[in-house]
C-alpha cells in the first residue's frame, strides 16, 4: 500500500519549491501586469490587458524584441557548432592535454562583470584590438559606439565566454563513444570526414539539442553583458528585451509594463523550449553497428565495399 505512495512522497519537496519559486511569482507578476503603476507606485490602478495593448503598439518594445532575436540568431548557431570542433581537438590523448583543458575553461569561471570590463578595454578606441588592426593599416573601429556593430561586438564576447562550457558537454559525450566504432569505420575505408559525419555527429545529436535549448534560453535572457558593456546603447542598438524590462521596472518604476513584458518573455521562452524539445531525437542515435551501416548501399559520402569513393 505504502509502496505505491512512495514516489509521490519524493515529489513533495520539489513541488513545494516549484510552487514557491515559480508558480507563485508567476501569478504575482501576471497580477502586477494588469495594473498601472506609472502614476502612483503605491496605489496602482487596475487596467486589465491595457499594458499588453501598450506593448503591442510600443516601438521601443519591438525594437528590443528585434535586438533579442538578432542576438539569438547570432549566438545560438555559434554555441552549437563551434564547441564541437574544440571538443574534437581536446578529445585526443596528448601529453599535457588536461592542462590545456583547464586553461581553456578559465573564461567560463570568470565573472561576467570582469569579462565585460576587460572587453570594454579591448574594444576601446585606443584598445588592444584597434592597435592590432592598425598594424595592418586598418583605422579605428567603434566596436561599442557604432550602432551598426555594437550588438555583434557583444555577441563575440558571449560566444568567447561560453565556448568552453558547451565544449565540456560535448567532450563528456565524446569520451563515452567507443573508439572501436572509428576503427571499424576506418577498416571499411571511411576517411576522417566520413567518420565524424556518420559516427560523431549522430552520437552528439542529443547533446546538440541540449546545447541549443540552453543557449537559446541564455540568449533570450541576456542582460549582464549588455548592462556592463553598453547599457543598451548606442542609440538603443544593444537594448534587449530583458534590459527593456529592467529599464521600465527600475529606472521608470513602471512595474505594470515591465511585468507584462516579462510575461511575454516567459511565453517566448516556453515556446522555444517546447519547440526544441519536440524536435529533439526521441532515442539515442544508432551508431552501435557502423560496420553493417557502411557495408550497405554506398552513398556519395561513404566508400563502397571496394574502397573506391
Amino acid at each position: 500500500m505504502f509502496r505505491k505512495q512512495t514516489p509521490y512522497l519524493y515529489l513533495i519537496l520539489p513541488a513545494i519549491f516549484m510552487i514557491g519559486f515559480f508558480f507563485l511569482p508567476l501569478f504575482m507578476a501576471f497580477g502586477i501586469s494588469l495594473s498601472d503603476y506609472s502614476r502612483d507606485i503605491y496605489h496602482p490602478a487596475f487596467v486589465g490587458l491595457a499594458n499588453y495593448a501598450h506593448l503591442a503598439q510600443s516601438a521601443p518594445f519591438w525594437h528590443a524584441l528585434r535586438n533579442t532575436f538578432v542576438f539569438l540568431l547570432g549566438v545560438v548557431p555559434a554555441m552549437v557548432v563551434l564547441p564541437i570542433f574544440l571538443a574534437l581537438l581536446l578529445n585526443g590523448k596528448l601529453k599535457g592535454i588536461s592542462v590545456f583543458r583547464s586553461l581553456i575553461y578559465i573564461p567560463v569561471v570568470i565573472s561576467m562583470v570582469v569579462v565585460g570590463i576587460a572587453w570594454r578595454w579591448l574594444y576601446a578606441d585606443d584598445g588592444l584590438i584597434n592597435w592590432f588592426l592598425s598594424l595592418f593599416g586598418v583605422g579605428k573601429v567603434g566596436w561599442l559606439v557604432s550602432p551598426d556593430i555594437a550588438l555583434y561586438s557583444v555577441m563575440i564576447v558571449v560566444v568567447w565566454k561560453g565556448l568552453a562550457y558547451y565544449m565540456m558537454m560535448y567532450l563528456a559525450h565524446l569520451q563515452s563513444l567507443s573508439q572501436d566504432l572509428y576503427e571499424a569505420a576506418e577498416i571499411d575505408g571511411a576517411n576522417l570526414w566520413q567518420k565524424h559525419l556518420n559516427i560523431t555527429l549522430p552520437h552528439l545529436r542529443p547533446t546538440m539539442v541540449m546545447v541549443g535549448i540552453i543557449s537559446t534560453i541564455g540568449s533570450l535572457k541576456v542582460f549582464t553583458e549588455i548592462y556592463v558593456m553598453t547599457r543598451g546603447g548606442p542609440v538603443n542598438a544593444t537594448k534587449t528585451l530583458v534590459y527593456y524590462i529592467y529599464e521600465r521596472a527600475f529606472e521608470n518604476l513602471d512595474l505594470g509594463i515591465a511585468s507584462a513584458a516579462g510575461i511575454v518573455l516567459m511565453l517566448i521562452l516556453l515556446a522555444f523550449s517546447l519547440l526544441e524539445m519536440k524536435l529533439s531525437p526521441k532515442d539515442e542515435p544508432a551508431v552501435a553497428k557502423p560496420v553493417e551501416a557502411l557495408k550497405k548501399a554506398p552513398s556519395p559520402l561513404l566508400p563502397n565495399q571496394t574502397g573506391a569513393i
